[in-house]
């Protein structure tokens, strides 16, 4: 009875001890990725999905498309790929404004390939690595908000693509602004994703902020 007790209270310790080890490290590894993440030359750049207004990017959009249009005058990539599908009711998809607002900004058409499919960071990343496999893409710049960088990296590795990731750098979720609620909020996104996304069992993020 005394050994079955000593073996309960050693198993307790244990969960007590997952349970707070486990958020920490993926508080830790986002905010790490966050603050490290660097982009090298690759075949495509992608402009991860967020609101747009009637075919105007919001601004966290705006600022992602900025990200993309400096990363492709640069010639880290040959090729800007747009995702993102619309809520009900929008005229147009948050692929479309995206590109829309590349070709008014410098960006040649023919270099911009629009891809109006994803509700949250799976599916679009699900849609535009089936692109990349398609047209023989190897590699991948994702621009994105800096916290989303960990989560969005996996994903795209997990779909067979090299990716490395290019965090916006102004604007509400830049790392000057972002606050700790998005640090928990992708790490918590995160979390779900390696534990439950992984074996199929898919949460939206709906991260369209």
């Amino acid at each position: 009875m005394f050994l079955a007790f000593k073996i309960l209270k050693k198993l307790l310790t244990l969960v007590v001890l997952a349970a707070f080890i486990f958020p920490m490290y993926l508080l830790g590894l986002t905010y790490y990725t966050a603050h490290t993440s660097l982009p090298t030359g690759s075949d495509v750049i992608v402009v991860l999905g967020a609101a747009q207004y009637n075919g105007t990017p919001s601004e966290v959009l705006t600022d992602r498309l900025k990200e993309a249009k400096t990363l492709y005058i640069q010639g880290l990539g040959k090729k800007v790929i747009t995702v993102g599908s619309n809520e009900t009711g929008d005229r147009t998809t948050e692929a479309a404004s995206a590109a829309q607002w590349l070709s008014k900004n410098g960006v040649p058409k023919k270099a911009i390939q629009v891809i109006p499919v994803g509700i949250d960071t799976l599916t679009s990343t699900q849609a535009y690595a089936k692109y990349m496999h398609q047209k023989k893409y190897a590699s991948v710049i994702i621009a994105t908000d800096a916290y989303h960088c960990l989560r969005a990296l996996t994903m795209a590795r997990d779909q067979g693509v090299k990716a490395s990731c290019s965090p916006t750098k102004t604007g509400p979720a830049s790392l000057a602004n972002s606050g700790w609620k998005y640090l928990f909020r992708e790490a918590t996104a995160y979390g779900v994703y390696i534990t439950v996304g992984r074996h199929g069992i898919h949460i939206t993020d709906q991260t369209k902020k």
